[in-house]
């Protein structure tokens, strides 16, 4: 070292050994009091009651290692009611950026030992501050919510503070995914949040969403239930429809998580992730045979149609227990994922509703924001009669689902296993709503109604004519044969090129197949008009 060097560095001591500068000490006592949420009795208590803390939370979900967290060190705003006074690590969050299978997105975690997880101003711009950054960078935002709610302590400010959040949601709305995993209290404003996300996770035993508690309830209106009774997985999950997943488990939701972000690009600009397929694409499908056989009367699970022509007959179902008569959910075909709408005769025959047109119709817009093909498969004996369906709203409800095929311009493709009847067969993506390919099966029924409905209308006087009540039905039966073999079957309108193709039913597969191959280019992700992901 030159005389002049030994100068520069003559001034700098080495820290005696086993000891750390004064500076670095007190980096480390900051960082390890934030980072100990509420003390590790209230930790205990948290997993006395089967939910692990905020950190392990982070663990079990992000690729380990990867987790950057940030404003660990921000206090509290609070000075009111003692609040000054009270310890209140990381303000309740742990908030910061990590990868799940390889690929980033931005996090935040609700700390229930410290303040219950409440929310105070702090609080809310750490969050906010993470969705800007998630937005800003194009990637996914999740939010681990477990908490009491507003910070009462900070009065209006915490109100603010939910406000900033809920803006946010709805800016990145159909920009990046947003998910939501409750996993703990989620009450009063704290449920909007999650309600505008794209998608909603609970855990059995452990998650609660309400706007008012039972306590509320019962002096309002008298009515006594329980926290799970009100607002518990399964009346979110089959009843309300807020809630798209259901876990047995802390573990298993987060599995369920990566699921999904399997299938998810990381923005409107991109498309969702291509993977090796192992299931030969001209793989042929001779179940789909045996479905063409089935009583047009009889009902079957629409699923085993969605395991035949999806790769390694892997489906993930979204809204598996609300509004049945409809099954959405992702698959991959030939590698590529797709998203699929799907009639479910084997509920209510798959008819239409107010719950099932709100269903999928915001599964489509999600899909259409996100650069994922449609596929659908009718079978529809149109939509479910009734005076609390008319009453409740089946025409303005039956609307939206009209709209999002409309308005969606990802490659869209119908498959037409049998009815397809009214309205109803324009509503689930018929040619003339926007459809790129419309294929149907031998066995399908296309049709104003079904056969013996017409013949009661346009033979009635025929009918009414037989003295002989036996004679009725005989003729009946007759003349809604002859309906059925000129109109009720895929041929008539293959002559008039609403259905562009009547294809082998083992072929199903292959065929949707190369058509979803053929329109990859259809459009360019990004260049779309981004609508937002309203929740209907």
């Amino acid at each position: 070292m030159t005389e002049r060097g030994a100068r520069r560095t003559s001034g700098l001591t080495a820290p005696e050994e086993g000891g750390h500068p004064v500076k670095l000490e007190r980096l480390k006592a900051e960082t390890a009091a934030a980072m100990a949420g509420g003390g590790k009795e209230r930790v205990e208590a948290q997993k006395a009651k089967g939910k692990f803390s905020a950190r392990e939370r982070l663990h079990y979900l992000l690729d380990e290692g990867s987790f950057q967290e940030l404003d660990l060190l921000i206090k509290c705003q609070g000075r009111d009611f003692g609040l000054q006074d009270k310890p209140v690590p990381a303000d309740a969050v742990i908030t910061g950026f990590g990868r799940v299978n390889g690929r980033e997105v931005c996090i935040y975690a609700q700390d229930f030992t410290v303040l219950g997880g409440s929310l105070g101003l702090a609080h809310a711009m750490k969050i906010a501050k993470v969705m800007d950054l998630a937005q800003d960078n194009r990637v996914p935002c999740i939010g681990l919510l477990d908490s009491g709610g507003a910070r009462i302590e900070e009065g209006v400010d915490s109100l603010d503070g939910y406000a900033h959040i809920f803006r946010r949601n709805v800016k990145s709305s159909g920009v990046i995914p947003q998910i939501s995993v409750i996993l703990g209290p989620c009450a009063g404003g704290a449920v909007y949040s999650p309600a505008l996300t794209d998608f909603i996770f609970m855990v059995q035993g452990i998650s609660q969403m309400f706007v008012t508690g039972p306590a509320v309830v019962k002096s309002a209106t008298g009515e006594e239930v329980t926290f799970d009774g009100l607002g518990g997985p399964q009346a979110h999950a089959a009843k309300s429809g807020v809630c798209h997943f259901v876990a047995q488990s802390e573990p298993d939701v987060f599995r369920q998580v990566r699921e999904l972000l399997g299938f998810l690009p990381q923005n409107r600009w991109e498309r969702p992730p291509r993977v090796a397929n192992p299931d030969p694409v001209r793989r042929a499908t001779p179940l789909m045979e045996m479905l063409c056989e089935i009583d047009p009367k009889k009902s079957y699970r629409v699923h085993h149609a969605i395991w035949q022509i999806a790769d390694e007959h892997k489906f993930f179902e979204v809204h598996a227990n609300f509004a049945r008569s409809v099954v959405v959910g992702f698959c991959r075909m030939g590698g590529d994922v797709v998203g699929i709408v799907a009639n479910n005769p084997g509920h209510m025959a798959g008819a239409l509703t107010i719950d099932a047109s709100d269903k999928a119709a915001r599964f489509i817009r999600f899909l259409n924001a996100f650069n994922i093909p449609i596929v659908t498969l009718a079978d529809v004996p149109g939509y479910w009669p009734g005076v609390q369906q008319e009453h409740g709203g089946i025409i303005r409800h039956g609307a939206k689902l009209l709209h999002a095929y409309a308005e969606a311009t990802v490659p869209k493709i119908t498959v037409i296993l049998r009815k397809a009847y009214g309205g109803a067969y324009i509503a689930m993506n018929s040619k003339h709503m926007g459809s790129d390919f419309n294929f149907a099966l031998p066995s399908a029924e296309i049709a104003v109604m079904g056969p013996q409905g017409a013949v009661e209308i346009l033979r009635k006087r025929d009918i009414a004519a037989a003295k002989i009540p036996e004679d009725k039905l005989a003729l009946a039966a007759k003349l809604g044969k002859e309906y059925a073999d000129r109109f009720a079957n895929p041929y008539q309108t293959a002559s008039t090129g609403s259905i562009d193709e009547v294809i082998e039913p083992s072929q199903m597969r292959i065929r949707v197949i190369r058509a979803l191959r053929f329109l990859k280019d259809k459009r360019k992700p990004g260049e779309h008009v981004n609508r937002g992901n309203i929740p209907l």
